[in-house]
């Protein structure tokens, strides 16, 4: 089956609209099946509740907004937290502004929000539950199973959407064993080409769908479907989940060396201590968050700051300042991120940057 996605992303027959009557639109919707049938293998879900969207955006959007567009009589109110992505936030307030209720729940240092407050606002008109696996500034994992099990005994019919852009091909994702009900996914977190995104919706999950048009992907997603961009995510997918368990040993390892590195500098590690080891988030004394990212860009090593949905804004990072992270360290958080083709020798050669930047600023002031 791969093999057969492979031979899509390198053939031309593939440029065939796959809602076309004729051999190329045939071909092309044979291509957009065995994508699916990938990638609802590893998923373990059915090919039917699988969405393709153009980004984790639009499929955060599409969930969110979907279902309770789609579900009126769920009710009118909300679980989030502060420290979601700005797609779930956005979204959040412009539902806030339509009528919607919102509670944010607190989080505490390790970035996981609050269970007992959780348990305290599901109530009987609570439509949706909607959080992020993995925190995409500091890794923080959430508790998927004791989240599920309190809203099976709070209220069973509230429905549950994760963000799970960050834990894409990073963790085992097996929605039959998941109790929640939609879930958010973007390509390029995992390799594939930019501009294509997943959403799953669990069967009997009503949404109704963001775009209008003819009626493709069962009328949730109109819009000419891409089989070259279907095949690309199918493929990273089936690479990720293949070196998975190998991958997270090694980014694992690689996580300690580079904290073991440059903790002569005494970085505060704003990370929680069990968090996902692809995203390490550090506040180095003395350094502004930018200062540091312009001082290593100057080395070809690229780190951010905050979300890259809010980096242009140069604000702090408003998911540490809702953590209660102090300001003053906050605004010198920076977020070194991992992929499974990271190296021993990447990690020397960040840890070597970082000392030497710090040597040349001594030197400036005279120390």
């Amino acid at each position: 089956m791969v093999s057969f996605i492979c031979e899509e992303l390198s053939s031309e027959d593939g440029f065939g609209n796959p809602g076309s009557l004729h051999r190329l639109g045939y071909y092309a919707e044979k291509k957009q099946k065995a994508a699916l049938d990938i990638l609802s293998g590893i998923l373990a879900c059915s090919r039917d509740e699988l969405i393709f969207t153009s980004c984790g955006s639009e499929s955060v959007n599409t969930a969110i907004r979907g279902y309770l567009h789609a579900n009126p009589r769920a009710g009118k109110h909300i679980i989030s937290t502060r420290t979601e992505h700005k797609a779930s936030l956005e979204t959040l307030s412009f539902l806030a502004l339509a009528g919607y209720e919102v509670t944010y729940l607190p989080v505490g240092k390790d970035g996981s929000p609050d269970l007992i407050e959780l348990e305290k606002s599901i109530r009987p008109d609570t439509a949706l539950i909607t959080l992020t696996h993995i925190n995409n500034e500091t890794g923080a994992i959430l508790p998927v199973d004791q989240i599920t099990a309190i809203r099976s005994r709070k209220n069973p019919k509230t429905r549950i959407h994760l963000d799970c852009v960050q834990s894409f091909g990073k963790l085992p994702i097996r929605f039959s064993r998941m109790e929640i009900d939609m879930a958010s996914f973007s390509g390029h977190k995992i390799h594939a080409v930019k501009g294509i995104g997943l959403l799953y919706v669990r069967k009997g999950c009503r949404i109704h769908p963001l775009i209008f048009g003819g009626g493709q992907q069962n009328g949730l997603r109109s819009g000419t479907e891409s089989s070259y961009l279907s095949g690309a995510l199918a493929l990273a997918l089936s690479l990720a989940e293949k070196d998975r368990e190998n991958a997270l040993s090694r980014v694992t390892i690689l996580k300690k060396e580079l904290l073991e590195g440059v903790s002569d500098l005494y970085p505060t590690i704003l990370s929680p201590a069990d968090s996902l080891p692809y995203v390490v988030n550090l506040s180095f004394p003395f350094f502004e968050a930018e200062t540091m990212l312009h001082a290593l860009e100057e080395r070809d090593i690229f780190v951010s700051t905050v979300s890259a949905c809010s980096s242009k804004q140069k604000k702090v990072s408003y998911v540490l300042l809702e953590m209660g992270i102090e300001k003053s360290i906050a605004q010198n958080a920076v977020r070194i991120s991992f992929s499974r083709f990271s190296t021993e020798e990447d990690v020397k050669a960040v840890c070597r940057s970082i000392h030497d930047i710090y040597d040349k600023y001594l030197m400036k002031r005279g120390q």
